[in-house]
């Protein structure tokens, strides 16, 4: 059985001044809802790096830039891409994410949808958006937002900005 890999893109923008004198500045980083009928009324844990699967023969950052687009209707922003490593999720998917410093205006998202089988054994095909919002927020917000295996990507971004 072949692991399932997916990649993905961690936008983030500063927030404000520095906390302290020498540390890293404010930041808040990009997070879209998870879409869907199982997603709709779940804030806390129902949010996502937007990302997706790929197959062996395609390039992690290519996968992550061309998921951006699939999930958010956006070109992703420009680089530099700064890798913020691997995970491997609950489900056993491995998952690889890059951080990009942008600022992206939530209202111009145009998300990507999917087909799924809705209400369950109804034999009726609904489409649901990939993601159904996404919005800028602290550090601190996303580890209450972000799906738990997810939140250690915001906080070796974290480490990163702070040298």
């Amino acid at each position: 059985m072949t692991t399932k890999r997916s990649a993905g893109l961690l936008l983030f923008r500063e927030a404000g001044a520095a906390a302290e004198p020498g540390s890293a500045p404010a930041v808040e980083v990009l997070l879209g809802h998870m879409g869907g009928p199982l997603w709709e009324r779940r804030d806390a844990g129902g949010w996502a790096i937007p990302k997706g699967e790929y197959e062996p023969d395609e390039a992690p950052l290519d996968a992550a830039r061309r998921e951006f687009t699939e999930e958010i209707g956006l070109p992703p922003p420009e680089g530099p891409y700064l890798p913020l490593g691997g995970a491997r999720m609950p489900s056993g998917k491995q998952v690889v994410i890059w951080a990009v410093r942008a600022d992206l205006d939530p209202a111009l998202m145009v998300p990507g949808t999917f087909l799924m089988e809705w209400p369950p054994r109804s034999g009726r095909s609904r489409e649901f958006p990939e993601l159904d919002r996404v919005a800028w927020f602290t550090p601190e917000e996303a580890r209450t937002k972000l799906i738990t295996s997810q939140v250690t990507f915001v906080e070796r971004l974290l480490e990163l900005l702070a040298g």
